[in-house]
C-alpha cells in the first residue's frame, strides 16, 4: 500500500493485510483507506504479494473505496521516477497525475469509439528533411526528435497530423501545450481527424468532466490526449509518442511540490515506456538542446532555404533615448520612425499590425526624471506603478504613494521607464487616427481578430491570431525583457520574439517585424538570422562555462536564513557538491507557495536562498540527499518554513 501521508520519512509502501471479502476487488491500482498511527488515510493498493517481509505485525486494511484501478503499474513506476527526480515525496506527484474521484462518474459506462483514424497527409511536414523517417519510426520505435517550427508555421495542423499519423499507427498519443489558448487551438485541428478518439485535459473543465474524460483514457476509448502540464501523466495505453510544445513557456512547471516540468516528465515517461518524443517550438530552450548535443535527440529543422523564405524581414533599431528624442514619430507614439513606417506600409495594404509591450496596465515601471533611480515603494521596495489618473502606488504590495522623494537627489517628480500597453494604445491611437486599436493582455486576452487593418497591442504571449498573419510586428521596451535579473532572461526573449515573429507574414509577402534593440546583441541576432538552434548551444555553451542548469543539477532552498543553514549543513551531499548562498530572496519574485507552512510564513518573514549544484551525471545523489534531509526534518519535527525545488524555473 502507498498511504498518502505527506511526509518526506514516510515515502515508501507498507504491508497490510486484506480480509476475504474485499479479495475479489482489492486490485492494484484501486483507492484504499487504510489505518495510519491511529488515523485513517488514504492512498494506494500498489501490489498484491503472498507473504510480507515484515517481521511486526501487520494491520488491516479498512476498506476498498473504488475498485476502479486507477494507478497503473506504469504510472506508478512514473510517479516514482518524477519523485526521485525532484526530490518530492510520490503521493505528491500522484496528486497531480491522478484527478480527486468522482464517485457517480466511475459508475458511468464509457462510450466505445466510433471513428476511424485513418493515416493523414504529411505534405507539409516534407519541409523538415527528417520528418518521414520520424513518422515512420513511431508505428514501433522511440524516436525522438527537437522540432523547430518553420515561421509562419501552422503548429496546431502539424501536431494534430503527427497525432493522427500515431493512432492510424496503432499507438496512442499525448500533446502538452502551456495554456487554453493553445489548447482551443490545437483540439480544434485534431477534432477532424481523431474525432471521438481524443480528450481535453485541463483544469477549466470542473472535476466531474476531467474525472470522465480521465476515465475514457485510463479505459482505452481514447488513445490521443491533448492538455496543460499534468496531462503528461495520463494513463494512456501502448503509448506512442509525447509531444511538448514550447517547453520554454513559464506556465510549464507545477506550482505544486515537487514542482515537475512536463518536459522533464516526459524524458522520463519516453525512457520508462519505449515511445517517442517530440520538443517543439519557434524557439529552443537549453535543456532541449542540451538533449541534442548529448546525442538522447535528435534536430528536426528545415534547410535554411526555406526558412529565408518564410521568415519576414527583421530590423533591429536602438532604442537608446538621445535617438528616440530626434525623431518626431516618437514623440506623438514612442516609437521610431522606421516602425513607424512598417506599421504605415501594413495598414495600407489593410493588414493588422501588432504592438509588442512587456507590460500590461498604463505606465507600471517608473524612476526619478533627474538620476533615473528606480522609484521604489517606502514599505517594502517593491516598485512603484502610474495609473491612468497619474496616482502612484507599490506594484507588490499596493500601498499608495503620495509624496514621493527620490532617496538619491530628492527629486519629487518620475517619468516611466516601461510605458504599459493600455498607455501604449492610447498613444498609437492618436498616431494612427481611422485605424481601429485593440489591447490584448492580462485579463482581457484576445483569441482571434477580424481580417483588415487593426492596431494590436499585446504584452508578450497574448497575441492574438491574426487570419493570414500580421503586416507587421514592433517590439518595443526589449530591455526591460533582457535586463532581468534571471539565468534565462535572454532565452525568455527569445522564445517571445520567434513566437511574434512568427505570426507575421513571409517578408516575400512585405512582413516586417521591428525590434526596438542593439542588433549587435546575441538574442537580437537570433531572431534576425532566425537562428533559434545556433542561440540554444550558445546558451548551453554559456551554462557549462557558468556551472548552471542543464550543465549541472542544481537545488535551490529557500526559507529563513538559520533554517536553511541548517537544512544544508545536515545534508549527506556527494564530494564535489558546490553550495552558493544564502542570499536574500526579494518577494516579488519568489515562486508561488507550495506548503501551507511556506504560505503562512512568507508573507511576512524575510527569506533566502541557498543554491547546490552538483554535476549532471551525479544528479540522483543530489536529489537522494534532499530527500533524506527533508525526511530527517520530519523525523526530527524540526519547524520552519523551507521549500526545495530541483532545477527552479527561475534562477536570479
Amino acid at each position: 500500500m502507498l498511504p498518502i501521508l505527506g511526509l518526506a520519512h514516510l515515502d515508501r509502501p507498507f504491508d497490510y493485510l486484506i480480509d476475504s471479502d474485499q479479495d475479489e476487488i482489492a486490485v492494484p491500482g484501486v483507492r484504499v483507506r487504510v489505518r495510519f498511527s491511529g488515523r485513517l488515510v488514504d492512498g494506494f493498493l500498489l501490489e498484491r504479494i503472498a507473504k510480507s517481509d515484515h517481521p511486526g505485525k501487520l494491520g488491516w486494511l479498512d476498506r476498498v473505496i473504488s475498485a476502479e484501478p486507477v494507478l497503473t503499474p506504469e504510472l506508478a513506476t512514473l510517479c516514482r521516477a518524477a519523485a526521485d527526480r525532484y526530490a518530492g515525496t510520490m503521493g505528491d506527484v500522484v496528486r497531480l497525475a491522478i484527478p480527486p474521484r468522482h464517485a457517480r462518474t466511475e459508475k458511468e459506462e464509457t462510450k466505445e469509439p466510433t471513428t476511424v483514424v485513418e493515416a493523414p497527409d504529411l505534405a507539409e511536414w516534407r519541409r523538415y528533411p527528417l520528418a518521414e523517417s520520424f513518422v515512420e519510426a513511431l508505428a514501433g520505435g522511440h524516436p525522438r526528435a527537437a522540432w523547430q517550427a518553420l515561421p509562419g508555421e501552422d503548429w496546431p495542423q502539424r501536431l494534430a497530423e503527427l497525432a493522427a499519423a500515431t493512432l492510424a499507427g496503432g499507438r496512442g498519443c499525448i500533446i502538452v501545450v502551456p495554456d487554453q489558448r493553445d489548447l482551443d487551438r490545437l483540439w480544434a485541428a485534431c477534432e477532424p481527424l481523431i474525432g471521438d478518439r481524443g480528450v481535453v485535459l485541463a483544469a477549466g473543465l470542473g472535476p466531474t468532466a476531467r474525472y470522465r474524460r480521465w476515465l475514457a483514457v485510463r479505459r482505452g476509448a481514447a488513445q490521443l490526449v491533448i492538455g496543460t502540464r499534468s496531462a503528461v501523466f495520463a494513463p494512456v495505453h501502448d503509448l506512442g509518442l509525447i509531444v511538448v510544445w514550447d517547453d520554454g513557456d513559464d506556465s510549464m512547471p507545477d506550482p505544486r511540490a515537487p514542482y515537475p516540468h512536463p518536459r522533464e516528465v516526459a524524458v522520463l515517461r519516453a525512457h520508462l515506456e519505449q515511445c517517442g518524443l517530440l520538443l517543439g517550438g519557434f524557439a529552443r530552450t537549453a535543456e532541449a538542446q542540451a538533449l541534442v548535443a548529448s546525442g538522447w535527440a535528435h534536430d528536426l529543422l528545415a534547410e535554411r532555404a526555406t526558412v529565408r523564405e518564410r521568415s519576414p524581414r527583421v530590423q533591429a533599431i536602438s532604442d537608446d533615448d538621445r535617438q528616440i528624442a530626434r525623431d518626431p514619430m516618437a514623440r506623438s507614439a514612442r516609437i521610431p520612425e522606421v516602425a513607424f513606417d512598417a506599421a504605415r506600409t501594413a495598414f495600407a495594404a489593410d493588414r493588422p499590425v501588432v504592438f509588442s509591450v512587456p507590460r500590461r496596465g498604463y505606465v507600471p515601471s517608473l524612476a526619478c526624471t533627474r538620476c533615473r533611480e528606480h522609484a521604489r515603494c517606502r514599505a517594502c521596495h517593491g516598485p512603484l506603478q502610474m495609473d491612468g489618473d497619474g496616482r502612484l502606488s507599490c506594484r507588490w504590495c499596493g500601498r499608495p504613494e503620495r509624496n514621493f522623494r527620490c532617496p538619491e537627489c530628492g527629486n519629487t517628480r518620475v517619468r516611466a521607464t516601461v510605458t504599459g500597453a493600455r498607455r501604449t494604445a492610447e498613444e498609437l491611437g492618436r498616431a494612427f487616427a481611422g485605424v481601429p486599436v485593440l489591447t490584448s493582455g492580462g485579463d482581457m486576452i484576445l483569441d482571434e481578430i477580424e481580417p483588415g487593418a487593426r492596431l494590436v497591442v499585446s504584452t508578450p504571449g497574448a497575441e492574438p491570431v491574426a487570419p493570414g498573419g500580421y503586416g507587421a510586428a514592433i517590439v518595443l521596451d526589449t530591455w526591460a525583457q533582457l535586463d532581468r535579473a534571471d539565468l534565462r532572461a535572454e532565452e525568455h526573449a527569445v522564445r517571445r520574439w520567434m513566437a511574434l515573429a512568427g505570426m507575421v507574414r513571409p517578408h516575400g509577402d512585405g512582413g516586417r517585424v521591428v525590434i526596438v534593440a542593439d542588433s549587435t546583441l546575441a538574442p537580437v541576432q537570433a531572431l534576425i538570422r532566425w537562428d533559434p538552434v545556433g542561440f540554444a548551444s550558445m546558451q548551453l555553451d554559456e551554462r557549462v562555462e557558468l556551472g548552471f542548469p542543464p550543465a549541472v543539477t542544481m537545488a535551490s532552498i529557500d526559507g529563513p536564513t538559520q533554517v536553511i543553514t541548517d537544512f544544508v549543513e545536515n545534508l549527506e551531499l556527494p564530494e564535489g557538491t558546490d553550495i552558493l548562498g544564502p542570499v536574500p530572496l526579494p518577494p516579488g519574485v519568489r515562486p508561488p507557495a507550495g506548503s501551507a507552512e511556506w504560505e503562512a510564513a512568507s508573507a511576512d518573514d524575510e527569506m533566502d536562498r541557498i543554491l547546490v549544484r552538483l554535476p549532471r551525471k551525479h544528479g540522483r545523489l543530489l536529489a537522494k540527499a534532499l530527500a533524506a534531509g527533508q525526511a530527517r526534518r520530519n523525523t526530527h519535527r524540526l519547524t520552519g518554513p523551507i521549500r526545495v525545488q530541483v532545477d527552479p524555473p527561475t534562477i536570479g
